[in-house]
């Protein structure tokens, strides 16, 4: 059994800041809330406000799940390699509970204020977890449940290693990217160019993944 850590501190605050935001401000919601948002982040449907708790502890329990899976990856992975990268592994967790917190709030918000643009707090956020984990990209080993498990990186530590530097450059810098674009543009442009540099960033190291196996590997090409 692992230690709990200072990271698991920080996750455990992180974790908590939703639901003490959403206790602080419940009793103070009229009886119909917005419970579901549009893509263009306005409301779409209304509900009664105990409805409004389903969505942040839906994204707290998803948070605590994935936290917990990634600290304790070494125990269940069956190659054993993800022990030699777990603070790396545990670093991602701590990043997916904080993206969750900060949706969670951000739905929270938008209950409360109608005129909020959820918006413009999921789409940065998730920009800046794409920068966040193009941060960590080379620090992925080769594994079966992060990183760009394609059919040809998990065939080989080099394809893995040479893919995952290029896709660490492509999110840091398509994360910022994102990020700005979504805070600046108008809502229908922002969300076209937010799934166009989506699509580019992550095909992209899909495409190079299989042209280094062709490279590298050519006689298994022609077989």
């Amino acid at each position: 059994m692992k230690r709990f850590n200072k990271m698991d501190v920080a996750a455990l605050v992180i974790w908590l800041l939703p639901l003490a935001y959403l206790l602080y401000v419940f009793p103070a919601l009229p009886d119909t809330v917005p419970v579901h948002f549009g893509i263009r982040g306005t409301p779409d449907r209304y509900g009664s406000k105990n409805e409004s708790l389903i969505g942040p502890l839906i994204l707290m329990g998803m948070s605590c799940l994935v936290y917990f899976l990634f600290k304790f990856l070494p125990a269940i992975d069956p190659k054993k390699l993800v022990k030699y990268g777990d603070s790396t592994f545990q670093k991602i967790g701590l990043g997916i509970v904080l993206l969750m917190a900060v949706l969670s709030i951000g739905i929270t918000v938008a209950t409360v204020d109608k005129s909020f643009r959820i918006d413009k707090v999921i789409l940065p956020a998730i920009g800046l977890f794409f920068a966040f984990m193009g941060n960590l990209m080379h620090s992925i080993k080769p594994n079966y449940f992060a990183g760009l498990r394609t059919p040809w990186t998990l065939e080989d530590p080099d394809n893995w290693r040479a893919t995952h530097r290029l896709a660490g450059k492509l999110w840091f810098a398509g994360g910022l990217i994102l990020t700005a674009l979504v805070l600046l543009l108008p809502v229908t442009i922002s969300l076209i160019a937010f799934m166009s540099v989506m699509f580019v960033i992550i095909i992209i190291p899909v495409i190079y993944s299989y042209r280094y196996f062709k490279s590298h590997h050519p006689n298994k090409t022609e077989e």
